[in-house]
């Protein structure tokens, strides 16, 4: 005995109103991702430009406010970073959560301030400021700006660590710079490595007041 079954006219039609609903699905979801990150790219462009100016603007006080641990609340700004040769110059921020990090660099609270003893930490997404990383090398300067001072550094080294390498956050006997954002720098969701970079101290300077 022979069976035939038969598929109707609206079971035929099924497959292409499937895949139009999910054209139309991915489109949006497509238009969506574009505009949050268009969104998230101004609104780091406008916090840094807004954060830069009032920074710069502290500089032409007679005594501006030195960087103390205690005066610094999450998400205050300690001051500004620098590598000339990168290209990157940003906002450095007290504070690492995700949201801080979106906008600028941040401070790792539990690592020494600029003026102290040890090793400061800084975190940065390698998808938004602290890409140019991906070209540091050693001998590149960094200069860290606070209200009243320029610390001055120099690259040592850089290396790709796991995320369980706390070591090299740990305090430092002599002045040092570490700086830290996800590996691989092109990788597709949550990255699993750590690039580091590390710089010692080689001077410190008064800051010269911005040109008003």
């Amino acid at each position: 005995m022979r069976v035939t079954i038969s598929i109707g006219h609206d079971a035929e039609g099924l497959t292409p109103r499937v895949l139009r609903a999910a054209h139309y699905v991915l489109f949006a979801a497509g238009i969506i991702a574009l505009a949050y990150a268009g969104y998230a790219l101004l609104d780091q462009y406008w916090y840094q430009k807004v954060e830069t100016s009032k920074f710069e603007a502290v500089t032409v006080l007679a005594e501006p406010p030195a960087v103390k641990a205690a005066s610094i609340a999450d998400g205050g700004v300690i001051g500004e970073i620098e590598m000339p040769r990168l290209g990157l110059r940003a906002i450095v921020v007290q504070g690492d959560s995700e949201n801080l990090l979106r906008r600028a660099i941040g401070h790792l609270p539990e690592t020494a301030l600029p003026g102290e003893a040890g090793n400061i930490a800084l975190a940065g997404h390698r998808d938004g400021i602290f890409r140019p990383l991906r070209n540091a090398r050693p001998g590149d300067s960094i200069i860290l700006r606070t209200p009243d001072r320029e610390f001055h550094y120099q690259v040592e080294w850089t290396a790709v660590v796991p995320p369980t390498a706390v070591r090299v956050l740990q305090p430092t006997s002599e002045p040092a710079l570490t700086l830290v954002t996800c590996f691989p720098f092109y990788y597709v969701g949550a990255a699993p490595e750590r690039f580091v970079v590390r710089a010692h101290r080689v001077s410190v300077s008064p800051r010269v007041p911005s040109m008003p």
